[in-house]
């Protein structure tokens, strides 16, 4: 959704209000108490009442936005800014857009929202030809961290960067596609998981990769000795070992394209980043990215993201 739309369709906080019961009833209520789901609107309490034992829930109960003091225009505008550029805004950048006087209020309503991407991309798993490698990223930028990048300090697996296993589909075109969309090559990124690693020890690799990566698959990796055991959890693992540094990138062309622009958008836009939180923004990152052909739909879908009470059921709740 462009910003002009925006601010067209939503232009005061009770439309913002109308839009998220309406998009509630599409997806349906469900009582907290009786787990029932026939629901009347009660307009004067603002909130829906369970038919069968008369439990209220609110607007935004069950949603990210419960407990927050933020209208629901604030929300609304943070998921169009995120959703309407393939990059991201930094939190000051929307403070300042909103015109909030606290920046610790927005800063913790985007990280909800990426909560919310990550819980929407946990239920998926990656099929079929899997390109699987480690990412290294800085986060706060300090006096190590310079030293690191003018060359001094450790790099690679045993640097003080932060660790993140990257796996990403490599879906093979048919020639009307190759034509097509996408310039003649051979085959496309499917869908894209990255997550942020303790360390990357064998035990701890196979297991993220269980997680992450249906068995059916066949993964392609470098010659690390962290992935001898991926033989355990999926069908294939091919061990490529690279004799020229320069032909790693066509050996994997998608999981380093993915490294190298996440890597932009840290370095451009978000310029400090604790390593706690580091997993927030990749979540960012792969949600835009496994959406990236729905366009102007991204908005609408992260709404629905948010305020689906499929997160209560899960036992999935934003602290």
């Amino acid at each position: 959704m462009r910003i002009e739309e925006f601010f067209r369709q939503f232009p005061d906080e009770g439309a913002c209000r109308s839009y998220v019961r309406q998009i509630r009833e599409q997806e349906g209520i469900v009582c907290r108490r009786c787990k029932g789901d026939s629901h009347y609107w009660k307009s004067d309490k603002e909130a829906w009442q369970c038919k069968a034992c008369g439990y209220r829930t609110t607007l935004r109960s069950g949603t990210v936005m419960e407990k927050s003091k933020l209208p629901v225009r604030y929300w609304l505008s943070a998921m169009m800014f995120l959703s309407s550029t393939r990059k991201s805004y930094s939190a000051l950048e929307i403070q300042r857009q909103l015109n909030h006087p606290h920046y610790a209020a927005i800063w913790a309503m985007l990280h909800k929202l990426r909560m919310v991407m990550r819980f929407r991309d946990s239920r998926y798993e990656l099929t079929n030809t899997i390109e699987l490698d480690e990412g290294f990223f800085r986060h706060n930028r300090n006096k190590e961290d310079k030293e690191d990048q003018d060359g001094k300090g450790k790099r690679g697996r045993g640097s003080a960067k932060s660790k993140v296993l990257v796996a990403v589909e490599n879906v093979e075109l048919k020639a009307p596609e190759k034509e097509k969309k996408h310039r003649g090559r051979s085959s496309r990124a499917g869908y894209l998981k990255m997550s942020v690693m303790e360390d990357l020890q064998q035990h701890t690799i196979t297991q993220q990769v269980k997680k992450d990566i249906a068995f059916e698959s066949r993964v392609k990796t470098d010659g690390y000795s962290g992935y001898s055991r991926l033989k355990n959890v999926v069908r294939e693992h091919e061990a490529i070992i690279a004799q020229n540094p320069t032909e790693v990138s066509k050996l994997f062309p998608w999981v380093h394209t993915a490294i190298s622009n996440l890597r932009k958008v840290l370095n451009g836009i978000h310029h400090s980043i604790k390593e706690d939180y580091l997993q927030n923004y990749i979540d960012e990152y792969c949600y835009k990215f496994n959406r990236r052909y729905l366009k102007e739909k991204l908005f609408e879908r992260l709404v629905i993201a948010s305020v689906s009470s499929t997160y209560y059921q899960n036992g999935y709740v934003f602290e």
